[in-house]
This record gives C-alpha cells, sequence and structure tokens, in this order.
C-alpha cells in the first residue's frame, strides 16, 4: 500500500492517478474536508488529524506501507520533515510532489515577504488589510504592533476550528469571510471591493491556490499586495515524475 500525505487537490489528483495504475493507497489528511476529499478521489483507507514521528511511523508500520508521497501543501514544512526522517528510519522511498511556484511578473504595488512578520510589517501602510493565509499564521498579524487600530479581514476556510481560532484571536465576525477557495478574479475583486481593501496578503500558494487570481483582482484595483515566499523545499517533482519513481521502486 502507498501512504499519500494529503489534504490538498494535488494529493487527490495523485490518488486517483495512483489508482488507475492499479495501486492500493492509504491516505493521511489533517482535517476532516481533507479526508473528505482523499476518499472522494479513491482512496482505500483514510486517516484524519495530524500526524507526529512516532505516530507516523507506527501507522506505516501497521499498515504495511512501501513507500510514502508527500502531496502536503508547499507550506506544510513540519510534517514534510517528520515523513522524511520516518522514511529515512525505516528505509522507505519518500517522494516529494512540488506544487509549481508562482512566476509572477514585477509590479511597484508587489511585494515578496520571507516571512509573515515581514509580510506583517510591509501590510502595515494600510488601513484595511485583507488576510488570504488560513490561520495557522494570523497571530503574526493579530499580534503585530505595526498593525494596531487596522482593521484584519480574514478569508478562512468555513471550518469549525478555523472561525474558533479566528475569535480566540479578537477577530470579529464582520471581518471574517468563510469560503472555501480557490476564488475566481471576479470573485476576489468583489470582496476587495466590499470590505474596502487597501492591502492584500496571501502566500505563494502556485496556481492550485488561486494565487494569479487574488494578486491580479488587487492591482487591478490599485491596492498593495503582499506576497509570503514558500519555504524552501527539498526536492520536489510533477505528478508525473512522481508516479514513474515509483513505479520504478514499488510495482502495482
Amino acid at each position: 500500500m502507498i501512504l499519500v500525505l494529503a489534504g490538498t487537490a494535488d494529493a487527490s489528483a495523485i490518488i486517483g492517478r495512483l489508482k488507475a495504475e492499479g495501486y492500493r493507497v492509504a491516505a493521511s489528511a489533517v482535517s476532516e474536508y481533507g479526508a473528505r476529499l482523499a476518499w472522494e478521489a479513491g482512496a482505500d483507507l483514510v486517516r484524519t488529524g495530524p500526524l507526529a514521528g512516532e505516530g507516523l511511523v507506527d501507522y506505516i508500520k501497521g499498515h504495511g506501507i512501501l513507500a510514502v508521497i508527500d502531496a502536503t501543501h508547499p507550506f506544510a514544512v513540519t510534517i514534510s520533515k517528520v515523513a522524511r526522517e520516518a522514511c529515512r528510519a525505516l528505509g522507505l522511498p519518500y517522494f516529494r510532489y512540488g506544487r509549481p511556484e508562482m512566476d509572477l511578473p514585477f509590479h511597484p504595488r508587489l511585494f515578496w515577504a520571507s516571512g509573515f512578520e515581514e509580510a506583517a510589517g510591509l501590510a502595515a501602510c494600510g488601513r484595511v488589510i485583507f488576510l488570504t493565509i488560513g490561520t495557522r499564521h494570523l497571530e503574526c498579524f493579530t499580534k503585530a504592533p505595526a498593525l494596531k487600530g487596522k482593521r484584519l479581514v480574514v478569508r478562512v476556510l468555513p471550518e469549525e476550528d478555523s472561525l474558533a481560532r479566528c475569535r480566540r484571536l479578537g477577530i470579529l465576525p464582520r471581518d471574517i469571510v468563510a469560503l472555501q477557495g480557490p476564488c475566481s478574479y471576479e470573485l476576489n475583486r468583489a470582496l476587495y471591493l466590499q470590505f474596502q481593501a487597501e492591502v492584500v496578503v496571501t502566500k505563494d500558494s502556485g496556481r492550485t491556490g488561486g494565487v494569479e487570481e487574488k494578486v491580479k483582482a488587487a492591482l487591478d484595483l490599485g491596492l498593495k499586495v503582499v506576497v509570503v515566499r514558500r519555504p524552501p523545499e527539498v526536492g520536489g517533482s510533477s505528478t508525473e515524475e512522481v508516479v514513474s519513481l515509483l513505479k520504478e521502486t514499488v510495482k502495482p
């Protein structure tokens, strides 16, 4: 059985491809929504919830896993590190799917940040900041001295945990947009106008994450855009490359 670290649309596509090739597939996703995507993609077995080092090793041993394909989000660096170390310890193949980065053209109102703290500082020039970064690093903005007194509007997944985290961090219901992306250019534009955004903060989640539509809509409205660079990855292959490498190592 092949274990796919899932939770993204990319992972669903990989699961579907592996099933078409004749592999049995187990999937692991942090959220219930990610688990549902894996089931819908055809996974034979799906677990839900975070995995620590020992937990992942035990799962691999207990389910006869022959290889691990890491198709998690580009910013999910912790689980990627855990998975590489677990496979190294067990002597199993580890393949990392690399989501293509965005090649955004130069623009005087487009700024790149190396991390979320830097992004918070760059966003401080606006009075209304529209955040499309999820909730994991939201505290970098709610606690940033430079953003004190600013209005933070956040677009997050419509899940209980996401909404609860927003409320704990002081985000008012009127400033929470609970919406599953990616969104079209038109919808992004409408949201920015509705909330009178002056700065949009996103992260380089690639074309799959709808970054291009977010950025273009903001720039066309004359807004400032801050993009958080993704962490450097160790390796990273396309879906075709991952499947090809797997077939050389583990037969269906």
